[in-house]
């Protein structure tokens, strides 16, 4: 694993739209394939920025001060009821997976929540994702329908579980 510390992780601000949303283009392209253009991206991350919907939006930057990954959070109010804050992006470029950079950004989702008072969390994903054993090393449990039926979702129905692997190597 490379050493973290020569990645900087900081909060993102609305002046950080541009490139968060050309990162989002990028990172889902890899990830899922197509996707809006940064046009569109950057226009949803203003209106985000701008609705206080978000409780926090934290960027990984490299030596160069280029963002290479994100994540953002927001309060959770659908199903289900369980948990209070939805991680609802944690993105990190291909290029620089397997790095412990996933690691941090979920750490940094935590603790933004429990800063804020929120101390249970969750994420929907995709059922057949890869990083699905990461969510899982990171004590996330699988959600599932009342089919049984896993869908992607993972909770964490106390987020100090995450806090606690941050200083984890």
């Amino acid at each position: 694993m490379t050493d973290t510390n020569e990645f900087r992780l900081r909060d993102a601000t609305i002046a950080d739209v541009p490139a968060l949303a050309a990162l989002h283009v990028r990172t889902f392209r890899e990830t899922h394939g197509g996707g809006p253009t940064a046009a569109v991206r950057e226009q949803q991350w203003r209106a985000k920025f701008d609705s206080g919907q978000l409780v926090f939006c934290v960027l990984i930057e490299n030596r160069a001060g280029e963002p290479i990954g994100f994540a953002s959070g927001q309060l959770h109010k659908d199903e289900p009821h369980d948990y209070e804050g939805e991680l609802n992006k944690v993105y990190v470029l291909r290029e620089y997976h397997r790095r412990g950079l996933g690691r941090r950004l979920l750490c940094a989702a935590a603790e933004r929540f429990a800063e804020r008072g929120i101390t249970s969390m969750l994420l929907f994903g995709d059922a057949k994702s890869p990083s699905n054993a990461f969510y899982e090393a990171m004590g996330g449990q699988r959600l599932c329908a009342p089919n049984g039926e896993f869908f992607g979702a993972y909770g964490w129905p106390d987020v100090s579980v995450i806090r606690s692997l941050s200083a984890a190597p």
